[in-house]
């Protein structure tokens, strides 16, 4: 490689971050920054977050859509994101499909995305790593990423401290930037990334209002909520603004 092929060489960009259930559109955006975005599945999961959970708009205001899972080893700090399973004890899935076709079935874009949600939920899937992942991805392409990598840090074995552990990650992947959301600040050493010629990129997530079914604006619900209601224009909503 020549000196000129050296100065011009593009970064490598790399988000890490927790896998979520029909996260909001800062989580898509994340992704399509990204040159390889990183499921940090081995971590332990949190049972009030975003792992199996989010939240749609109704006639009555936004609630919850919760995937329910099985309550043991729960209790464990030990039990990783990727180790949590569904339980299927209750017929879950129907009822969201019916909650989603409820809130947005006359939807302006509702039937574009009919059949990825029949799909999604017509899955029987044991973990809930492997359902929440594969919907994230399917939407994810479905707003035109395409060129992003996606990789599960289970796959890694990579162990060490919280900045340490997302450092050695980052090596892995071969990656010379780091975007990371706002919140990082508290915790992240800096001088960890930067002596291993990491750059570091807090992301600020600032987006327009758009058409929402019902009185009010929300915004932070899931992605689905956007995609409903301005089918392929919901990148301008997002990352093309």
């Amino acid at each position: 490689m020549s000196t000129n092929d050296q100065d011009f060489k593009r970064s490598m960009k790399c988000v890490i971050l927790q896998p979520s259930y029909i996260p909001w559109r800062g989580y898509f955006h994340q992704v399509k920054e990204a040159d390889t975005f990183v499921f940090y599945d081995d971590v332990a999961f949190d049972a009030r977050g975003w792992r199996n959970r989010n939240r749609i708009r109704g006639p009555n205001g936004t609630f919850w859509l919760t995937v329910p899972i099985r309550s043991k080893g729960l209790r464990s700090k030990a039990l990783r994101i990727n180790q949590v399973e569904i339980d299927w004890g209750q017929n879950w899935s129907q009822k969201h499909l019916k909650s989603l076709s409820a809130s947005y079935g006359r939807a302006p874009f509702y039937e574009q995305y009919r059949e990825l949600l029949e799909r999604m939920y017509g899955r029987r899937d044991s973990l809930l790593v492997d359902f929440i992942i594969d919907y994230t991805t399917a939407i994810a392409r479905e707003l035109g990423v395409v060129d992003t990598e996606f990789v599960r840090s289970s796959s890694m074995s990579v162990s060490g401290g919280r900045s340490s552990r997302l450092l050695e990650i980052l090596k892995r992947v071969d990656a010379d930037h780091y975007i990371t959301g706002p919140s990082a600040k508290s915790y992240l050493d800096e001088d960890l990334f930067r002596e291993a010629g990491i750059e570091v990129e807090y992301f600020r997530y600032d987006y327009p209002d758009y058409p929402q079914p019902f009185d009010g604006f929300d915004p932070h619900v899931s992605i689905l909520d956007l995609l409903f209601m301005t089918g392929a224009e919901a990148p301008s909503y997002i990352w093309a603004v």
